[in-house]
């Protein structure tokens, strides 16, 4: 017997939007809206959406030095990182591999931490396990929206003027519509824009005084996916687990220098010998020619006929004007514009391996 589907303080909202509901993670959760996954991502690319993501869980640490502690559960530099300041990261396990990706904000007098909606059974405990002297509480009296877009700034910004003067990946606390929310300028599908922690209870009051402005429409996980393969983004679970590396994952730009140097996280050995001598393979985004998108675990071949990796990720880019993947292929493989066939129903399709991101992301930095 499963557990039912959760529901997050804006499922009625979501219901009342005419949202067609799935079960994601756990967690009944909007996959569209009648304006369509295609309408949303434009909308989101031109204007602003609005997006549920309270299924994430937000976790607060207190106590003392909990970015050094911290850093000895992710390759990242969460000692230095100042006040008012988020930071994405990972935490990896004792082969090296990625066991979830998370964003750690400094509060001042605690830390504030998303991580993935399916991987915070392990993640709690885990930090509770090993953050030594740190107080672990995850939150569940708050919703978490995401307010991206060109124009999120104007939608955020009419009801709270602090946001305008936020820049990426900085936090703040303050009113919006007369509610004191968790702020911070970040978000998951290329586009400048906010997250926000709101109170439970005034959840879909604040998300209905986003959504009153001429800009603003909801959207759900279907744009999200889109938005965020197109901006080259990682979706743990499929492009990132376990077994994958940060090196593999090409995200040792997360990865300060300092961390690069001294190690001191779990797998550091393994992470440090990838970067001097390279991974057995890397992620790169893939073009499919033609309209047919490539889905996940499709073969990827070189030209001559061998199976070089496969594809993680896949979806009609709506922004990008054709299909756009990324996926794994092995050393050797995967400089710009190598040609390569991606075996579909048994048939190779050609495509090539492109930079990422496909879409150009647009922080407010």
């Amino acid at each position: 017997m499963t557990d039912a589907p959760k529901r997050t303080p804006l499922y009625d909202l979501h219901v009342e939007l005419g949202g067609k509901i799935v079960d994601f993670a756990g967690w009944e959760m909007p996959v569209q809206y009648p304006m369509g996954i295609m309408g949303e991502h434009k909308h989101c690319r031109e204007k602003a959406a609005l997006f549920d993501v309270s299924h994430m869980g937000q976790v607060i640490l207190r106590g003392e030095n909990v970015g050094e502690k911290l850093e000895g559960l992710c390759p990242q530099a969460y000692a230095t990182l100042k006040e008012g300041k988020a930071r994405y990261g990972f935490f990896t396990n004792a082969e090296g591999g990625i066991m979830d990706d998370l964003i750690v904000s400094n509060a001042g007098d605690h830390f504030f931490v998303v991580v993935n909606a399916a991987l915070r059974h392990q993640d709690i405990p885990h930090m509770k396990a090993n953050l030594d002297g740190v107080e672990v509480t995850e939150i569940f009296d708050r919703a978490l929206v995401a307010v991206q877009g060109p124009k999120a700034e104007d939608v955020v910004g009419e009801l709270c003027p602090a946001a305008r003067e936020m820049k990426f990946m900085e936090t703040i606390v303050a009113d919006i519509a007369g509610v004191e929310c968790r702020i911070s300028r970040l978000g998951y599908t290329g586009e400048d824009g906010y997250e926000i922690s709101i109170p439970e209870d005034k959840a879909i009051e604040v998300s209905r005084a986003f959504l009153a402005h001429d800009d603003c429409e909801p959207a759900g996980l279907g744009a999200r996916d889109s938005l965020r393969l197109e901006a080259g983004l990682c979706l743990y679970g499929n492009d990132i687990d376990q077994s994958t590396s940060p090196i593999e994952a090409s995200l040792s730009w997360a990865i300060q220098k300092r961390r690069k140097e001294e190690g001191g996280f779990p797998g550091a050995e393994r992470v440090q010998r990838e970067l001097a001598q390279g991974a057995a393979r890397k992620l790169v985004g893939i073009k499919p020619e033609g309209r047919a998108p490539a889905r996940t675990g499709v073969e990827v071949q070189c030209t001559e006929g061998n199976a070089i990796g496969e594809i993680t990720s896949g979806v009609f880019g709506p922004t990008f004007g054709g299909p756009v993947a990324m996926g794994y292929v092995s050393a050797g493989h995967g400089e710009p514009g190598e040609k390569v066939n991606l075996i579909i129903r048994g048939k190779p399709q050609a495509a090539e391996i492109v930079s990422l991101p496909f879409v150009q992301q647009n922080y407010k930095r």
